[in-house]
Parts: C-alpha cells; sequence; structure tokens
C-alpha cells in the first residue's frame, strides 16, 4: 500500500491529478465540491464524493427547485453535468446515523469501463 496513497495539504487548483486517480472528498462544503468534480473530469480521474452545505443562492440548481428541494436539485444537476462529460454515475445514499449529508455519488469516465 505503501506509495499508493498520499496525503497532500495545498490548493485543490494546485495538486496534481492523473487519469487514473480516484478523487475522493467527504462533506466538501458548497461549491468545493464542484470544485472537486471539474478537477476530477479535467484528469478524466474517477471521483467519489459526499456533497456537504449546499449553496442554494450560488449553485446550479438545474431549474429543478420547482420540483425537488435545493440541496437534491443541486445534487440531481450534478449528475447530468458528469453524464453530459462522458461519466458512468452511481448514487448511493449511506446510513443516516453516520450522517445526515448521506447523498454518495461515484462516477467515472465511462471509457474506463466499456
Amino acid at each position: 500500500m505503501q506509495g499508493r496513497v498520499s496525503y497532500i495539504e495545498n490548493d485543490l487548483r494546485d495538486v496534481p491529478l492523473h487519469r487514473d486517480d480516484l478523487v475522493v472528498s467527504a462533506h466538501a462544503c458548497g461549491g468545493l465540491t464542484d470544485l472537486i468534480l471539474e478537477r476530477a473530469v479535467e484528469a478524466g480521474a474517477c471521483v467519489a464524493v459526499l456533497p456537504c452545505c449546499h449553496d442554494l443562492k450560488l449553485a446550479d440548481l438545474g431549474g429543478l427547485e420547482g420540483w425537488l428541494d435545493g440541496p437534491l436539485a443541486i445534487d440531481a444537476t450534478r449528475v447530468a453535468r458528469l453524464r453530459f462529460q462522458g461519466y458512468r454515475v452511481f448514487t448511493q445514499v449511506i446510513p443516516g446515523d453516520i450522517t445526515s449529508k448521506n447523498r454518495l455519488l461515484l462516477a467515472e469516465p465511462a471509457t474506463n469501463s466499456d
């Protein structure tokens, strides 16, 4: 396992990412989740995020706020964006007794699994 996992404390925009990376975040507040998704897509990397603290004023709700509550609309829009960018997306809900922010979004480039 040595050399396979790195802990880097740095601005996310300055962290080098590669196609064979798995970018993971838990409780990346507000727009940080979007930055993580953007960086993973730029690199063509797989990604797993547990979104947190949705910023309803600044986030893209995809026009879904009439049907869905704000945080769910934001996450559904993230899924749609990833699919449009060529990603295969998997969603899960983890147990609420672990965290109330429990929507897990997993995505991989569609070319990785074909």
